[in-house]
């Protein structure tokens, strides 16, 4: 029997945000290192972690093409609008990049990592661009 192809196939966990055990958390996700004001750097991971783990199941149940068409679209418009509106548009674009980047950003080697930093620079460049007028 055939494997189906991406996008065929039905999807058991449709609506289900990963759990603790789920490989999409870091791990250590789930464990708990102190008491709730301590300054623990592992508390804003979870935080996220847990926050966009509905926001990216809802965007793996959407069709491969959809979340570049938008970004794609969103960066146009950004580059052809007028002062803020495409600033605004950049931005969106940037705080896409920057939220993904943070959640993979621990299982990543350095080489990975500076092309990252350089598309969310450029952005954001662009987008103080927009905002300066050029």
């Amino acid at each position: 029997m055939a494997l189906p192809e991406h996008g065929d196939e039905k999807r058991r966990d449709r609506g289900r945000p990963p759990t603790e055990g789920d490989s999409s958390h870091s791990p250590g996700a789930g464990r708990a290192d102190g008491p709730r004001g301590s300054k623990d750097p592992g508390r804003l991971r979870r935080a996220v972690e847990e926050r966009s783990a509905v926001p990216l199941v809802w965007l793996h149940q959407r069709p491969r093409w959809s979340a570049p068409l938008a970004l794609g679209a969103l960066f146009i418009a950004g580059l052809m609008a007028p002062g803020p509106v495409g600033a605004l548009c950049l931005l969106l674009v940037a705080m896409f990049f920057v939220w993904l980047a943070f959640l993979t950003w621990p299982s990543l080697s350095a080489q990975q990592k500076v092309p990252r930093v350089l598309m969310v620079t450029v952005v954001l460049v662009l987008a103080a661009a927009r905002v300066l007028g050029y």
